[in-house]
C-alpha cells in the first residue's frame, strides 16, 4: 500500500526515490529496506499494478521508474478501504471504554 500510495502521488520514481518519499514522508519512521522493495516491485509489475521504464537518474545512472497503471489504482483503492476498516478496529479497541 505504501508503495502504490508513493506512487500515486507523483511522477514516475526508481526505487530509491520510492523508499527516500516514504521515510520522508513518514518523518523518518517507515523504512523500506531494499531486500524488500525490490522484490514488491518485481511482484506489482507481474500483477499488473505498476509498469517500468528504463531511464537515467539526476547523475545519469541506469534505473528503473515505476509509475501506477489504472489496475494499480484499483488496487490502492481497495488497500486503503481495508486499511481503513483495520485502524477503526484497532482504535474501537485501544480507545478507553
Amino acid at each position: 500500500m505504501l508503495i502504490l500510495k508513493t506512487l500515486a502521488r507523483a511522477a514516475p520514481m526508481h526505487g530509491f526515490e520510492i523508499a527516500d518519499s516514504i521515510l520522508q514522508v513518514s518523518e523518518e519512521v517507515l523504512q523500506v529496506e531494499e531486500g524488500s522493495l525490490y522484490p514488491a516491485l518485481q511482484r506489482m509489475l507481474m500483477k499488473g499494478w505498476l509498469e517500468g521504464e528504463w531511464g537515467r537518474t539526476a547523475d545519469n545512472r541506469r534505473a528503473r521508474y515505476y509509475r501506477l497503471t489504472r489496475t494499480g489504482r484499483k488496487q490502492l483503492a481497495q488497500e486503503l478501504a481495508r486499511y481503513r476498516r483495520v485502524s477503526s478496529a484497532i482504535s474501537r479497541i485501544v480507545q478507553p471504554a
